[in-house]
């Protein structure tokens, strides 16, 4: 298997002067741009996908203190034993 670099192709097209040759390396510089332009999309999509990951993390830590602080508030404090009101006589 032989492969050419970017460089490679342009200098190829360079030496072989036919129009089947040239239209050959026209296809495969266009498929060489293509590529890294399909590879810096990604790379930026992998950049803000981590981006939005980071958020998303922040946020559920928020999310899960908050509906802690709901659940403490949902729960009543069990209630004071009370004394009995009014006058009680002692018996002994």
């Amino acid at each position: 298997m032989r492969v050419f670099t970017e460089q490679g192709v342009a200098m190829l097209a360079s030496v072989l002067r036919s129009d089947r040759a040239v239209a050959m390396s026209i296809a495969i510089i266009r498929a060489f741009v293509q590529l890294r332009e399909l590879l810096a999309t990604h790379r930026e999509l992998a950049t803000k996908f981590a981006e939005l990951e980071q958020k998303l993390e922040r946020h559920d830590s928020a999310i899960a203190n908050l509906f802690e602080a709901i659940r403490q508030l949902l729960t009543s404090p069990e209630p004071e034993p009370r004394g009995e009101i009014g006058f009680h006589s002692v018996n002994r």
